[in-house]
């Protein structure tokens, strides 16, 4: 059997829910192909889920970016590996030993038990939030007035990070992100950041609270600059992602009214529906990658040590394997279990349990509270976040009934 070449890895989406239809056909030819990376690298490019949970489930490939071949052209001799080195703390880009010792350090912050026990707290935040909204008067940006505010509060609170101070991150947060940043842009915004969360760790220092920062640093273990870094970390994911998936979540069901009718007459299945939406949505355009560190053999193609692999989430959460009956349909009562939405391996997203709270509550209470939600704008009037890292809308106008 020959395998597919592909020179170049398709990113336009024909529509504004789904991945780009060349990355379906390339699945549906060859769910592990050769692709072309920006210096020239012949790597691979998985999209099959369950090449893709082998690839994140192995021993042998690593997550160090100083390894990995480069596919963005515009950081090509721009982040020589030397600049890409991993910085401590940084558990998200770090291989065990030292991967499993800092993630230790936080998983007793996020079991499912502890999550489950916020819910009321996480809950008051939304209700304040929707009041919030309605104050408006029959029209606002859902995205600057509730998908960013919660998950945006719930993460500060928990780590003590004072809200009014948000703007500290949340623009650097966005150049950081953004596709259209120069490498010194991101490099020059993700240095602003990890400024404010040096100031932080030291005052959490002279005056411990009742938060996950004090909490970490009373334990003794992480340095400064480690416990500067995991909560950089923590900060980012814990409201870029959940804010993405409340704003592009609700587009997409006000764009499914069958599935949101389904929503609000069978509110049981909310856990479900979380779980549809992320698996249908998957919030990345591509991603994530990792570089073999020995020879493996994933489904009968060799990956020789130093090859980079490239998986594409999008396309494994929509493979007819994993999820029959017509994947590319959005179906809030399908068994969504086993999408790889929040990764799989020991990189498997660390805050996925109140990611799922925060869209369970989120999503139930708005369309409670209002309950003839509607876009303010023509559906391909939604300014969409082709431009950024992690995928969305910018803003989304929506009005009701006062």
């Amino acid at each position: 059997m020959t395998e597919l070449i592909s020179d170049e890895l398709p990113t336009k989406r024909q529509t504004p829910f789904d991945p780009p239809a060349e990355v379906t056909e390339i699945r549906e030819k060859a769910r592990i192909s050769r692709l072309k990376f920006a210096d020239g690298h012949l790597g691979w490019l998985v999209t099959g889920h369950h090449q893709v949970r082998e690839v994140l489930g192995s021993p042998k490939f690593t997550n160090d970016p100083s390894k990995h071949h480069m596919l963005d052209v515009r950081f090509q001799g721009e982040a020589p590996p030397e600049r890409r080195k991993v910085e401590p703390g940084m558990f998200l880009s770090q291989d065990p030993p030292d991967h499993t010792r800092l993630r230790k350090m936080l998983q007793g912050q996020f079991t499912v038990r502890r999550m489950n026990q916020l819910s009321e707290w996480i809950g008051t935040i939304v209700d304040d939030q929707l009041k919030h909204l309605r104050s408006f008067d029959g029209r606002a940006d859902l995205v600057k007035e509730f998908a960013l505010p919660v998950p945006s509060l719930v993460i500060c609170a928990m780590l003590g990070v004072d809200y009014e101070e948000r703007h500290r991150f949340q623009e650097d947060t966005a150049k950081l992100l953004s596709l259209e940043s120069t490498f010194q842009e991101a490099m020059d915004a993700m240095g602003r950041i990890q400024a404010f969360m040096r100031e932080l760790v030291a005052r959490k220092k002279e005056t411990p609270g009742d938060d996950m920062i004090s909490d970490l640093i009373a334990t003794g273990e992480p340095t400064d600059e480690e416990a500067a870094n995991m909560a950089l970390l923590l900060l980012l994911a814990g409201h870029e992602t959940t804010a993405n998936m409340l704003g592009i979540g609700t587009f997409t069901l006000l764009q499914h009214p069958e599935q949101l009718k389904v929503l609000r007459d069978e509110p049981e299945i909310v856990d479900n529906a979380v779980e549809e939406l992320m698996r249908y949505l998957s919030i990345i355009h591509f991603g994530p990658v990792r570089t073999a560190t020995d020879d493996v053999e994933i489904d009968g193609h060799l990956i020789k040590a130093g090859d980079t692999v490239l998986m594409h989430v999008p396309a494994a959460n929509r493979d007819p394997e994993k999820f029959p009956g017509n994947p590319e349909e959005l179906d809030l009562r399908r068994p969504a279990n086993g999408h790889v939405a929040f990764g799989h391996g020991i990189h498997q997203c660390l805050g996925q349990q109140l990611a799922r709270i925060e869209m369970r509550i989120g999503f139930s209470k708005l369309f409670q509270e209002f309950p003839d939600l509607r876009l303010d704008v023509a559906p391909q009037d939604v300014p969409l976040r082709t431009d950024m890292g992690i995928y969305g809308v910018h803003s989304l106008p929506v009005a009701w009934s006062s």
